[in-house]
């Protein structure tokens, strides 16, 4: 990042010298090959037309201009005309001063400059426990807010709580059938129902609520077992996700979109716009105007409205509420529905307003072998137990672990290992190791040095220059991160920086070396151990200081 930063500044000004306009297609990145130094730029190429000379003799020019800049070692021309810059070692230890000043803050950054985004995520419906596949978009989401928030985005998380429709009259329909078969009554199993044992939790609950529950009409009685049931299911997922370290800003109803009119009122805002209309006692989104193979009806001929019109109504509604950016987090399984949902949020005039990020299947395996998940069976394993289980760390970091659109097989019993195997300790026990060795130097009366002291000068060796150029990397992966709303980023950065932790306290005695090495070296991994705490807070995951 400060590389990065400060050779544009300084390609800037030699340009300026030349009298020479800054090229847009200028790409300035770290070479494929180490062996070509720490940055490549192009910038010679995009400048010959303008410069009116072969790129080969820009570069030249480029490369002499640089001659005496205390903080690049060397400048080599590559191919027709590529510069490749080696910095200095001193700009390079000077990371341990940035890190050291401003501590938890590294990484922030102003990139996202206030924009207002909210994130949608979870969202499951109150018909039963969370289980893995939620976990994981729980994950995903919360890791995301922190991430936006951290590159300087203003962010609200949001879940959608699906209260209307068919699946709540099953849950009501389910609720009300386990209670009259524990009253001893004889019913008939419905072929559609929720069958976990959660289900006859709640039925006795609720019939002790109501202890007329059974004399009553059979709609009522139904509309007070799905109440009930939601009630109770959605204060259990609450509890589960404070527990896996996940936060919600606001808890919004989809009941409330009709109770309050907002879908009448999105309808009378697509119908100014000319992209709703009425025709057989329906009501029509004109989708075809937007590429769609046919119009979509929002309102059926009998007043109801389809799932598509609560969406719809619930996307107006978070433009209304000044949101410049919206990102929905689905199931991998809703792909499809992906093109319809962006046509509408154009209807809106919000074109480009939304990004969804597809969260794939998680497949949960003990030993090797796959566990069966349904909830209307109710088999599953719900969140909570895996949580309980592994731990929400090692649930969080796993899930976090690989791009949220490629399938994961999450095996709980390698997740539980402590062995540099399992990927979650392998980054926690480098935060544990570099505290458990400055407990040791505390004990043998040795400190890590001052910034700016000559003895950071020390920091020398290869060993000492790659965790120097990684840890200058980790604000260009938050942003990296924010930009792309990867997370996985993060944890990938984690992973590389443990592996080079590992790799230094194998290769580099730092106790038993002099004091003013060790003093280097103490202050150097402290800094590791910030950007290590600052990366796993990121995921969500502690960091602890002994294992």
């Amino acid at each position: 990042m400060r590389a990065k930063i400060h050779l544009e500044e300084a390609l800037r000004k030699v340009l300026d010298g030349f009298g020479w306009e800054w090229p847009e297609k200028t790409v300035i990145e770290p070479p494929k090959d180490k062996k070509f130094g720490d940055m490549s730029v192009n910038v010679a190429m995009m400048l010959a037309k303008q410069a009116k000379k072969a790129p080969r003799a820009v570069a030249e020019d480029i490369q002499a201009a640089f001659e005496g800049d205390a903080l690049i070692e060397k400048v080599d021309i590559a191919g027709p005309g590529f510069l490749n810059f080696t910095f200095a070692p001193s700009f390079w230890q000077d990371t341990v001063g940035v890190i050291t000043e401003v501590g938890e803050a590294y990484g922030t950054s102003t990139m996202g400059n206030g924009t207002k985004v909210q994130v949608e995520y979870v969202s499951a419906n109150p018909t039963g426990p969370l289980h893995i596949g939620h976990g994981r978009g729980a994950a995903l989401g919360d890791s995301l807010t922190r991430i936006l928030e951290k590159a300087g985005y203003d962010v609200e998380a949001e879940y959608y709580i699906n209260d209307a429709g068919r699946q709540m009259l099953i849950l009501g329909g389910s609720i009300l059938y386990r209670a009259r078969e524990i009253a001893g009554q004889d019913v008939t199993e419905p072929e559609n129902f929720y069958k976990g044992g959660y289900i006859a939790d709640i039925a006795r609950d609720v019939m002790a609520k109501y202890p007329d529950l059974l004399d009553r009409d059979e709609a009522e009685a139904t509309e007070l077992c799905k109440v009930f049931g939601k009630d109770v299911i959605l204060e259990g997922i609450k509890v589960d996700l404070a527990a896996f370290g996940v936060r919600h800003d606001v808890w919004f109803s989809e009941k409330s979109l009709v109770t309050d009119g907002k879908v009448d009122e999105t309808f009378a805002d697509m119908t100014a716009s000319g992209m709703g209309y009425e025709a057989d006692g329906a009501f029509w989104f004109k989708s075809t105007e937007l590429g769609d193979d046919k119009d979509r009806v929002l309102r059926k001929s009998n007043g109801d409205t389809t799932y598509f019109a609560s969406d719809i109504a619930y996307h107006d509604n978070k433009f209304k509420r000044g949101f410049d950016l919206v990102v929905d987090i689905w199931g991998a399984d809703h792909h499809g529905y992906i093109p319809r949902m962006m046509a509408a949020c154009e209807a809106l005039g919000k074109k480009g307003g939304l990004h969804v990020i597809l969260v794939n299947l998680v497949n949960l395996l003990r030993d090797g072998q796959p566990i069966a998940m349904s909830t209307r069976a109710g088999q599953f394993e719900t969140l909570k137990d895996v949580v309980d289980e592994v731990g929400s760390d090692a649930a969080r970091f796993m899930f976090l672990s690989r791009k949220s659109d490629s399938k994961l097989d999450f095996d709980l019993e390698l997740v539980k290992q402590k062995s540099m195997d399992n990927p979650v300790y392998y980054v926690q026990y480098a935060h544990a190791r570099i505290c458990s060795l400055k407990n040791k130097a505390d004990e043998a009366g040795l400190s890590a040095a001052a910034v700016g002291s000559d003895s950071l000068a020390l920091l020398n060796t290869k060993y000492d220059m790659e965790i120097l150029q990684h840890l200058d990397l980790y604000p260009d992966f938050v942003e990296v991160a924010a930009r792309t709303q990867s997370p996985n980023m993060i944890s990938m950065y984690l992973q590389e920086l443990a592996s080079k932790l590992h790799r230094y306290y194998t290769n580099c005695h730092v106790l038993s070396a002099e004091v003013d090495i060790a003093s280097a070296r103490l202050m150097l991994l402290s800094c590791v151990a910030v950007v290590v705490k600052n990366g796993l807070g990121l995921l969500g995951v502690n960091a602890p200081e002994s294992m």
